[in-house]
Order: C-alpha cells, then sequence, then structure tokens
C-alpha cells in the first residue's frame, strides 16, 4: 500500500461546521481563554437573579475600571453576555444559549442552533 492511498479520508458525512458557524463560535473560545474573561463570566453567572452590576464587578478584581470594561467589552462583541444600562450603571448577564453552542462543540454534539 502506498502513501497516498493511506492517507485517503474516510469521512462518512459533511463536515459539522461551516466556516461562519466555526468563526463565530472560535470568537468566543478566544474571549473565555483569559482569565479574566472566564473569571467575569463566572461571576456574572454566579450572581443572584443572573445579572451583575459592572459596580460589583469591579471590585472583585485589582483591576482598573477600564481594564475592567474592556474585558466586558470583548465578552459582549463575542456574544458571551448582554448588558443594559440602568442610570449610571450597566447590568450584565451571561447569555446560556452562547455557552451552549461552545459546549455542544467541545461534546462533539453537533452543530449549534
Amino acid at each position: 500500500m502506498s502513501n497516498q492511498e493511506a492517507c485517503v479520508p474516510a469521512v462518512s458525512r459533511p463536515p459539522v461546521l461551516d466556516e461562519a458557524t466555526a468563526t463565530a463560535l472560535a470568537a468566543g473560545f478566544k474571549a473565555v481563554a483569559d482569565p479574566t474573561r472566564l473569571r467575569l463570566l463566572a461571576l456574572i453567572a454566579a450572581h443572584e437573579g443572573g445579572e451583575a452590576c459592572v459596580c460589583d464587578l469591579t471590585d472583585a478584581f485589582a483591576l482598573s475600571g477600564p481594564t475592567i470594561s474592556h474585558h466586558l467589552k470583548v465578552l459582549r462583541a463575542a456574544g458571551l453576555i448582554t448588558g443594559d444600562r440602568r442610570g449610571t450603571w450597566i447590568y450584565y448577564r451571561v447569555r446560556p444559549d452562547a455557552l451552549a453552542a461552545l459546549s455542544r462543540v467541545l461534546l462533539l454534539e453537533g452543530v449549534p442552533a
């Protein structure tokens, strides 16, 4: 058997992820690959009612407010959290559907909905 014959892929179904989905998921994985952003995500999810004020988040880190805001912006851009302004403060919530999409890929359960 030649090397060429041994390298023929045995794909029995089309690729699980199209390019657009893979790109969107990669942004989510990249966002949570940072320890500060991963901690922020966990803090928001753990807050009572599933939402946290930015004022509560900044106190949990030895980082400046602008640095925390940057990390929150990255999480929002990746679609992992949402936020809405109430007066002076912004309240953030985790998007369970976005986290579920990342989870499904890791568990090899197929394309996120």
